[in-house]
């Protein structure tokens, strides 16, 4: 049986400087074999542009940055602090397994979950959720993050570039996860607040599709940006519109609507769910399977649960 150990999967125990490391790594025997590939095969610029500040990156948040979504992540810590009952619970878990076993986004499920969450956090001060947040993000988020998405968001930090969130999750958990990376701040799903407290109820509506772009719009316009020298990263085909709105759009573990769209237009992919290379590839990183076995599991463990 030990001849198959390498069947097993493994706990990734790396840590942030190891990760760092062995993508620094992989990295360099990328630029040593292009150094003796063809000419053509090395004549792309080099991206993200050093000292480019009017281009920025946009990253969209759920299956892009973290693996499964980030308000059913939030949704588990509330349940922690009994915020609501088991049967949320449930819920909140089967619609995470969906959405990791299928990599997109039902509309009716990411619905349910906005009024839930909005239902549960009425009458709850906004300092008091954003605290929460913080010890939410260590709980259930940090672990989930993708380490090659990271990867992109650093080279563009690393260029002297912005970088900004851009998700249909609320703000204040956006604005949590941008602090934690490091990155400029988050562009989220905004909920009504009088005099500190929350009401239940949305300011406009989700940013979720045309939103993510029209917003993205506004920041560029109050940044002074040039949307054609910035790039913009996302999983889903909901996001075309802010996709289209970049110089450089890039598919990152895409739905099949949006590969299918990606190579069509001959954007960048990028797959960290199997390990598999696009044809056109960003930075190398590390990929793992954490998402599908984790899923999975939930899945199995509701369906066993309710017989």
């Amino acid at each position: 049986m030990a001849a198959l150990g390498w069947l097993t999967p493994r706990r990734r125990s790396a840590t942030a400087r190891s990760v760092l490391a062995g993508e620094a790594s992989a990295e360099a025997a990328r630029k040593n074999q292009e150094a003796t590939a063809p000419l053509k095969d090395a004549a792309e610029p080099e991206f993200p542009v050093l000292g480019d500040d009017k281009a920025a990156a946009f990253f969209d948040l759920d299956n892009t940055v973290m693996q499964g979504a980030a308000i059913f992540h939030f949704g588990r810590g509330l349940y922690k602090r009994k915020f609501f009952e088991t049967r949320d619970l449930a819920r909140f878990a089967w619609q995470q397994a969906w959405f990791r076993l299928a990599g997109v986004e039902d509309p009716e499920h990411m619905q349910e979950a906005r009024d839930s969450a909005l239902s549960i956090v009425k009458g709850h001060r906004v300092a008091e959720l954003q605290t929460i947040g913080e010890e939410i993000y260590d709980e259930y988020m940090a672990e989930r993050i993708w380490p090659g998405t990271r990867a992109l968001a650093q080279a563009h930090l690393d260029a002297g570039q912005k970088v900004w969130l851009v998700t249909a999750a609320p703000v204040e958990i956006a604005g949590v996860i941008a602090r934690r990376l490091g990155l400029t701040g988050a562009l989220g799903t905004v909920a009504e607040s009088v005099d500190g407290v929350y009401t239940g109820k949305l300011v406009g509506e989700p940013l979720h599709g045309p939103a993510k772009a029209e917003a993205v719009r506004a920041l560029a316009a109050a940044e002074g940006l040039d949307l054609s020298r910035c790039a913009a990263y996302s999983d889903s085909h909901n996001d075309i519109p802010m996709l289209s709105l970049v110089g450089h759009p890039y598919a990152i573990n895409p739905d099949t609507k949006l590969r299918k769209h990606a190579r069509e237009l001959d954007w960048r992919l990028r797959d960290y769910r199997t390990g598999r290379k696009a044809a056109k590839v960003g930075i190398p990183a590390a990929a793992g399977v954490g998402a599908v076995a984790g899923g999975t599991a939930a899945a199995i463990a509701l369906s066993r649960r309710r017989r």
